[in-house]
């Protein structure tokens, strides 16, 4: 059956601001993901409000069946946003304005002082948390300690190999860290530069429970269709699966 999809619409939010008007809309194209399978649709809201607005937020919790999932930087700003629109899930992401999209993981271990009382304030408020890390063992180890419901391990290393590359030892990270990730009794998600050509032995893994997956979907959408991308990935999945 393969893991769950989880839909990334962000990039959809991209094209809109390029313009300032009114097209794409994302929260049409988090339909269409629904529609053709996708069991989950995430969003980063950013502080600077770059792609994903909060009217965007506030209407996919209005009108999604599907669980909606809000990545945030761990700030009071972001993390009193997230509470207001009541999200199904938070994952707590690094985010520096400089960057064009999240640079690796979150260190918890540097900052679980911090993020204890971020995780507490979110659970509280019934959302359900993940940490976005580091395939790293004292990563996972960390975020059990800090009560996360979830890791999102981050295959961005794996991801932007070479071609020609040998992926054998960045997949035995990922693999290690999924199954002590399993073990603590979290739930394991991974995501980051995910594509047709490389999600299937991310699939593979029986611990991964879910994949988070936007621009490429996003990218190939505008060749195929919103619909068709979602299902192209949702077939890579199944044949990935173990």
């Amino acid at each position: 059956m393969g893991p769950r999809l989880g839909v990334n619409i962000d990039h959809v939010a991209t094209l809109r601001q390029v313009r300032g008007g009114h097209e794409p809309e994302p929260v049409a194209a988090a339909l269409l993901a629904q529609g053709a399978g996708a069991q989950g649709i995430t969003v980063h809201l950013r502080a600077d409000r770059r792609h994903i607005q909060d009217r965007d937020v506030r209407l996919l919790k209005e009108v999604l069946a599907v669980p909606l999932n809000i990545e945030c930087a761990a700030t009071p700003e972001a993390v009193a946003s997230v509470v207001s629109f009541q999200p199904q899930w938070a994952t707590l992401v690094p985010e520096t304005r400089e960057e064009l999209t999240t640079q690796g993981g979150l260190d918890a271990v540097f900052l679980q002082a911090h993020l204890r009382a971020v995780v507490r304030d979110l659970r509280s408020a019934d959302i359900r948390v993940s940490l976005f890390v580091d395939p790293s063992l004292d990563q996972v180890r960390m975020a059990a300690k800090l009560e996360a419901d979830a890791v999102e391990l981050n295959t961005g290393l794996y991801s932007d190999l070479p071609m020609g590359s040998d992926p054998a030892p960045e997949l035995a990270r990922i693999k290690e860290a999924a199954r002590l990730a399993s073990r603590l009794g979290m739930r394991v998600l991974a995501g980051h530069g995910l594509d047709l050509r490389n999600v299937g032995a991310i699939a593979s893994i029986p611990e991964i429970q879910e994949l988070n997956i936007g621009h490429s979907i996003v990218g190939r959408s505008v060749l195929v269709g919103f619909e068709a991308a979602v299902r192209e990935v949702l077939l890579a999945l199944r044949d990935g699966a173990p």
